[in-house]
């Protein structure tokens, strides 16, 4: 059996990615290096893969829209909230409207944007929506946060 999870959780979780981002801010030069495309493209790809093989494993059906590898059909256990973006692939069960997908479309470029460095970057802004930056920059209202 699966444990609850606690509510403190979430927030000790972003309080240590939060953590991790000020590290890394305080090393001269590797916020730089991380966030310079020739690495954080093989990072965007990567994910984009992976995300690929777990919607294919759990039989999900593929389509392409708004510029997104979009895979339907999955258990609600296989990704976070309504539909989770990893790459260029946006997981979920059913949620993929027009305006979702202009959402998750912006979620694809930032992964282009920050790699694999955009997991830790979101975990850092936080989970409430309206304050995290990558989902207002996505559109709140589009992601069906507002």
């Amino acid at each position: 059996m699966i444990a609850p999870v606690r509510p403190e959780h979430p927030r000790r979780v972003e309080r240590a990615a939060a953590s991790l981002v000020r590290g890394v801010v305080a090393v001269p030069g590797l916020r730089r290096v991380l966030l310079w495309a020739p690495v954080a493209r093989p990072g965007y790809w990567l994910a984009t893969g992976c995300a690929f093989v777990w919607g294919t494993l759990l039989l999900g059906r593929h389509r392409t829209s708004h510029g997104l590898h979009v895979i339907t059909r999955l258990p609600r256990w296989a990704f976070g909230r309504g539909g989770t973006t990893i790459g260029a692939v946006y997981l979920t069960r059913d949620n993929a409207s027009d305006r979702v997908l202009e959402h998750e479309a912006v979620h694809k470029q930032q992964w282009r944007s920050y790699g694999l460095s955009l997991p830790v970057l979101y975990l850092a802004a936080g989970s409430v929506a309206r304050t995290n930056r990558f989902e207002v920059e996505a559109g709140l209202e589009k992601g069906g946060y507002a």
